[in-house]
């Protein structure tokens, strides 16, 4: 079932690929090994598809559900969760 997701993470996440065969990393530069047109580009694609998952998250933490500890009652976080989810949904449809 995890063969077919295909997880698209940032440098930070460099061991990913021992637990998860079918995932995207951009490649890193160093002194020795600059990175050519190829590998920009590619880079460029995979944080561009990146950026748009930031963003809802984002989006769901201005709301402070998921940045800050959540006190209130517990039955109720699934509801609220998902109403703030249905209107991050309906935000980036427009």
């Amino acid at each position: 079932m995890l063969e077919n997701i295909q997880a698209t993470t940032d440098t930070g996440f460099t061991g990913i690929k021992k637990f998860h065969k079918n995932s995207e990393l951009p490649k890193k530069k160093s002194k020795k090994n600059p990175l050519t047109k190829e590998d920009k580009a590619r880079n460029r694609s995979i944080s561009s598809e990146r950026a748009i998952n930031e963003h809802v998250i984002g989006f769901v933490k201005r709301f402070k559900i998921l940045a800050e500890r959540y006190r209130n009652r517990r039955r109720r976080y699934a509801l609220r969760f998902n109403l703030l989810a249905g209107l991050c949904n309906f935000h980036t449809e427009i």
